[in-house]
């Protein structure tokens, strides 16, 4: 009896070490893994979006139809010099740009793709929505507890907070607008938006995935930020510059 009660309780001992020794993997490891590549990330961001930057398509000139209800003979007018300069993610696991939330201390290389190995490697940028500084709803989600942790704070986050994003076409400031709780599968948040928009997602709460916690925030600054107002205005049209 002596024997079994002994070997029952070594054999409790060696599975509180080895999840001791998973958590402290999830916990410190991967934070030190993460460290890793988001520093070499950023050593090579500048060159990398520099790159990108010159392989763009050239800006497109935006024209509004000054058509009134009544009147389908109106004609159309140019407004204003206004620029919309497209671009595109590369892809999955290529780098796209870099986050900033100085309220929170985020300052994060974000990359294409969400499968988990990106995530791994920092923020994602979710395929099938626009890349950050474009119309519509870019959405980038992020880890909360592991994996450099970029988003466990994303909770304190308060409206008019900052979000800044650099990519190839330039810098792109956004406030905060809205923070939800919602379902793991509530596609709902991610759904296009008419202006210009960045959806946040993580896990929710902390050490859960039961819910998703998400954070948007609406373009206030940015070269495609007078293309955006427009679209929030009205029908806009658009055409390759030559």
């Amino acid at each position: 009896m002596r024997v079994i009660v002994r070997r029952v309780g070594w054999g409790l001992i060696w599975v509180a070490l080895l999840v001791f020794a998973f958590l402290a993997y999830q916990l410190f490891v991967t934070d030190f893994l993460n460290g890793r590549v988001q520093a070499e990330a950023k050593a090579e961001l500048s060159t990398e979006l520099e790159e990108r930057r010159v392989e763009l398509p050239d800006p497109e000139v935006v024209t509004i139809e000054d058509t009134a209800p009544d009147e389908p003979a109106a004609p159309t007018t140019t407004l204003a010099p206004i620029t919309y300069v497209p671009e595109v993610a590369g892809e999955q696991g290529s780098t796209l740009g870099r986050m900033v939330i100085p309220s929170i201390d985020v300052d994060e290389v974000i990359f294409s793709g969400v499968n988990a190995d990106t995530l791994k490697m920092g923020p994602g940028h979710m395929p099938g929505t626009p890349v950050p500084g474009q119309p519509g709803n870019a959405v980038i989600s992020g880890h909360r507890t592991t994996y450099g942790r970029p988003f466990y704070d994303l909770d304190l986050l308060e409206g008019g907070d900052r979000i800044e994003v650099e990519t190839a076409t330039g810098r792109h400031v956004y406030e905060v607008r809205r923070t939800l709780i919602v379902a793991p599968d509530d596609v709902q948040v991610i759904q296009p938006l008419v202006g210009a928009w960045l959806t946040l997602t993580t896990c929710h709460p902390h050490f859960s995935a039961a819910e998703r916690l998400i954070i948007q925030a609406e373009l206030v600054e940015g070269p495609n930020l007078a293309y955006a107002n427009i679209l929030v205005a009205g029908d806009v049209h658009h055409e390759e510059n030559t």
